[in-house]
């Protein structure tokens, strides 16, 4: 097949593309630096969203599109200027995507969006599966819930759209070598009260769920992106230092850290218990349905 992939420079979609090139197929990764980026035998890189750029004009026919773009959440506190970057990152790039789409000459068969368990809202009682269609009402999940709105559209033109809900991604990159530090320094422990849900994937289960998503002619609409068996906060923590040989002894205080992080300290303190309940009804195995051998596969390298 010819994948194109946004957003395949960063931490998960470089593992994706490495994934479906590995699978044999033939990725084009849309950026807007092609220059800065080498291409291989099965991975080009193809300019995009610039007004020079025409990826119409430079990609063959394309069989399905995977939407990864958008700014990340954890690189900054958020002031009402980055929440609004954070935003208009992810409906830009959909855009984007559904202008290439009505460009090409043949529509791809399928959208794979990105999306976020934040859809759902925080709650440390309730469990939730792709039959919760009520959104929550904080920033993250209305910046979801307009993500894919926009990414719907697809649908409107013809196209297998899929949103994948992924939660915390787990791999050498992205949150968990931030989770790592304080065991490092011998200062592991809870976050807060250490009751909240992290709902987890290995990145490995990232490619394998986007990869099933393009295939599987079926699936459609938000499928969870987490493995089936959340975990609460001081339960992450008891087992991340248990795999890194190191204490976790000491409570981070809430107040610290709302204080420190602002409105983004919700990203450590609140969180939800997310159920694959979609894919594995699909028939998806995860490669990693359990923490501890996700986190030996990563730490223990």
């Amino acid at each position: 097949m010819n994948i194109a992939v946004t957003g395949g420079t960063g931490f998960v979609g470089s593992h994706l593309s490495n994934h479906l090139a590995e699978d044999g197929h033939n990725v084009y990764i849309l950026t807007r630096s092609p220059e800065k980026h080498q291409d291989t035998s099965q991975i080009t890189h193809v300019g995009w969203l610039k007004e020079e750029h025409h990826p119409e004009k430079d990609l063959p026919k394309i069989d399905a599109i995977v939407n990864l773009a958008g700014e990340s959440l954890n690189s900054g506190r958020w002031t009402e200027e980055r929440k609004r970057s954070i935003l208009d990152s992810r409906i830009q790039a959909t855009e984007g995507v559904l202008d290439l789409i009505d460009q090409l000459p043949e529509k791809p068969h399928v959208l794979v969006n990105a999306s976020a368990v934040g859809y759902y809202g925080r709650s440390k009682t309730k469990t939730f599966t792709e039959e919760t269609t009520t959104p929550g009402n904080d920033f993250l999940a209305n910046v979801v819930t307009e993500w894919e709105e926009r990414a719907s559209q697809a649908k409107e033109k013809g196209v297998r759209t899929v949103y994948v809900r992924f939660g915390i991604v787990l791999g050498e990159e992205g949150a968990l070598p931030k989770m790592m530090i304080p065991y490092k320094l011998m200062v592991g422990g809870n976050v807060g009260s250490g009751e909240q849900w992290m709902s987890w994937i290995h990145v490995d289960d990232v490619a394998g769920l986007i990869d099933f998503a393009i295939h599987d002619s079926d699936l459609q609409g938000p499928v969870n992106g987490t493995a089936p068996n959340p975990s609460r906060n001081k339960d992450f923590g008891k087992t991340l230092g248990e795999v890194m040989n190191r204490p976790h002894w000491l409570t981070a205080p809430s107040f610290a850290l709302k204080a420190g992080l602002g409105e983004m300290s919700i990203l450590l303190l609140d969180g939800q218990s997310v159920i694959p309940k979609k894919a594995l009804a699909h028939g998806y195995t995860f490669k990693y349905p359990d923490l501890k051998p996700a986190l030996q596969s990563i730490v223990q390298q």
